[in-house]
C-alpha cells in the first residue's frame, strides 16, 4: 500500500512538468513548410499525404477540446473546401518556410473555427 501511494504522489508531482514541457510532434507534421511547399512542386501527389495528417490533426485538435470548446466546427465548410484548404496551407508554407507544417495547420485551424462561428 505503501508503494502505491509513494507512486501516486510521484506521478501527481510530475504532472505540471509534463503539462510545461512543449509536445513533440512527429511524423509529416514535423515536416518544414519550405520542405512541404517543394514537395507540393515536385511530387504533387504527396499533398494528399499532408491533407490527410492535416484533417487528422485537426481532428485530434476537436477530439481534445473540453466539453463547450469548438463543438460544432467544421473541418469541411461547403464554402471553404479540402482544395481551398490546401491552398491556404500552400500559401501560408510559401510566406513562412521556416515554420513548421504543424503551424500552418492550427492557423488553417484558426481560420476553420472563424468561419464556422460566423
Amino acid at each position: 500500500m505503501t508503494v502505491c501511494r509513494l507512486l501516486i504522489v510521484l506521478v501527481v508531482a510530475a504532472l505540471p512538468a509534463a503539462a510545461q514541457s512543449p509536445v513533440k510532434i512527429v511524423g509529416i507534421g514535423a515536416t518544414t513548410c519550405g520542405e512541404f511547399a517543394k514537395e507540393a512542386v515536385d511530387k504533387p501527389p504527396t499533398q494528399r499525404q499532408y491533407l490527410a495528417w492535416m484533417q487528422g490533426y485537426m481532428s485530434g485538435i476537436v477530439i481534445g477540446r473540453p466539453p463547450g470548446v469548438d463543438e460544432g466546427i467544421d473541418l469541411n465548410p461547403k464554402g471553404f473546401p479540402l482544395s481551398a484548404q490546401l491552398s491556404f496551407i500552400r500559401d501560408y508554407c510559401l510566406q513562412a518556410p521556416s515554420s513548421s507544417f504543424t503551424d500552418a495547420v492550427e492557423a488553417l485551424f484558426k481560420k476553420l473555427r472563424t468561419l464556422s462561428a460566423s
